[in-house]
């Protein structure tokens, strides 16, 4: 059987991943191509139970190692459980962030050591890695306010991410750019202003040229 495709959505807070991940998988859906979502941190029992620690706005004297930890131990199970298992089935995997974001956050915007998270990824997803990669570039600040108004509507309290500073998030901004621009054959950049039908248009375009390649 023909090894599945693997896709990864990254960027800040209140981007539209979640939106734009649905709108894809959709879209796949209706042409014939079987699609598994899922998301980091989350994505299996365990994920799920990391996920609460880590984005309850409870949890602030959490380090930034153990944040770190965490985000791995989640990533481990998602794709133990049910990122490859999927791939092996020729499915489709779209992933609502994966290692770039452990980078993006816990180094660019953390300050820990890159080469160290590399090691970890090595370690923790080995050849399991994302064939294209959709990076939704958005200002921080616009982001920032969009993600904090989501929040509010929340059931559930997952605001700790939220409660960082500008600063923080264009750090990791930076950082998601900096990473797009050492591998452009895997990052492609969309521009996330605009209407989810605008935003959802650019998606596809990219993601079909991507398929060509």
């Amino acid at each position: 059987m023909k090894q599945g495709r693997f896709v990864s959505f990254e960027g800040i807070e209140g981007c539209g991943k979640t939106t734009q991940i649905a709108r894809l998988s959709e879209r796949l859906r209706a042409e014939g191509t079987p699609c598994l979502i899922t998301r980091e941190p989350g994505g299996t029992a365990v994920g799920e139970g990391i996920r609460r620690i880590l984005l309850d706005s409870e949890t602030i004297h959490l380090t930034p190692e153990a944040e770190l930890l965490l985000f791995y131990a989640s990533r481990s199970q998602n794709i133990e459980e049910r990122i490859r298992p999927a791939l092996e089935r020729g499915e489709t995997v779209i992933c609502d962030r994966f290692f770039d974001a452990s980078l993006a956050y816990q180094g660019y915007g953390r300050g820990l050591s890159l080469e160290l998270i590399h090691r970890l990824t090595d370690l923790v997803c080995r050849d399991n890695r994302p064939g294209v990669t959709i990076l939704l570039d958005i200002d921080p600040e616009v982001g920032l306010a969009r993600a904090r108004a989501r929040n509010e509507g929340l059931a559930r309290d997952e605001g700790r991410f939220e409660a960082e500073d500008v600063a923080f998030y264009t750090r990791v901004r930076e950082g998601y750019l900096e990473l797009a621009a050492a591998s452009p054959e895997r990052f492609q950049i969309v521009p996330a202003d605009g209407s989810i039908a605008e935003v959802e248009s650019r998606i596809w375009s990219v993601f079909e040229a991507a398929a060509r390649v």
